[in-house]
């Protein structure tokens, strides 16, 4: 068999925000995923190596490399490579572009979960961090919500009003908390080990989305976010004994196993949704392999269809 290699403008020319949260809908409704995930750490750097078979996808293996400090060398802080395997033969299907998959996956991941717990009304949507993942979900909800209009923070305020300055309807702000308040949708994509949004903050009806956790030792909102809103995950696997984000709050008695009310597996008997208007809903994106599986499947449909 011979195997597709998908590079990230090419690919990404193929593919559609509300598409792809539909292609990992119906994922989700496939067996569950098995998946395996394994990190080593030297200090701040990170190797995260995932991989996840689902019976009628296929198999996929991602591995990933976290340098925070890359930046500096003017390199990206996430490097890697991803291969899309057949579920019948196991022979390589695709080779995709790292950047691509992580992209899509992460925002994706977070606008679908936003599409089922924001309000559908939502105008204003605040983005914490200037990052790339800043910029891949200002793209995301840009399409998910096209008559919102956005603010971005950032630890440096240049970031931010560079990160603005890219986009329409989008301004910098230097005011985190006054910007929390103000916000419908509040989506965060830091490096953060200590809290940056106080549950104190919170405002009835919003939605939290928090990417930026990915370690035990790290998380973006306090126990009082977590305490104060009705708490969703993409996977109950991958976050809930791996992520600081909840294993903090669980350490210290703020929440326990059962308050994760849903993750995307629920989809289908609607138990992954939004009561009413008041209520705040809070979704920790945990991005697991069998998501990098799912997008990579979509990623390469689209390839073959385009």
């Amino acid at each position: 068999m011979t195997f597709e290699i998908i590079g990230f403008d090419e690919g990404q020319a193929s593919l559609d925000w509300n598409d792809l949260g539909a292609a990992l809908t119906r994922a989700h409704r496939l067996p569950k995923a098995e998946i395996a995930d394994t990190l080593l750490y030297r200090g701040k750097d990170t190797l995260l190596s995932r991989a996840a078979w689902i019976v009628g996808l296929g198999l996929a293996t991602k591995a990933a490399t976290i340098f925070p400090d890359n930046p500096a060398q003017g390199k990206p802080v996430v490097n890697g490579a991803v291969n899309l395997f057949s579920d019948d033969t196991g022979e390589l299907e695709a080779l995709i572009d790292f950047h691509l998959v992580t992209k899509w996956k992460t925002a994706g991941d977070s606008l679908l979960a936003a599409r089922h717990l924001a309000r559908p009304d939502s105008r204003n949507i605040l983005i914490v961090g200037a990052g790339t993942v800043g910029r891949s979900l200002r793209e995301a909800y840009g399409a998910g919500f096209p008559d919102a209009s956005f603010t971005v923070w950032n630890r440096t305020p240049e970031g931010a009003r560079k990160m603005a300055s890219e986009y329409p309807d989008t301004r910098a702000v230097d005011d985190l908390e006054a910007a929390v308040r103000a916000a419908d949708i509040v989506t965060s994509a830091t490096m953060a080990t200590e809290p940056l949004i106080m549950g104190d903050w919170l405002q009835v009806g919003q939605h939290i989305d928090l990417i930026g956790a990915y370690r035990p030792d790290m998380r973006e909102a306090d126990d009082t976010a977590i305490e104060r809103a009705r708490l969703f995950v993409d996977s109950r696997d991958t976050t809930i004994d791996h992520i600081g984000e909840l294993m903090m709050p669980i350490a210290s008695g703020a929440l326990t196993h059962s308050d994760v009310i849903a993750d995307f597996y629920d989809l289908a008997t609607g138990a992954f949704t939004r009561n009413d208007d008041n209520e705040i809903t809070l979704f920790k994106n945990g991005g697991g392999a069998h998501l990098d599986l799912m997008v990579s499947r979509y990623i390469l449909d689209a390839w073959r269809g385009r």
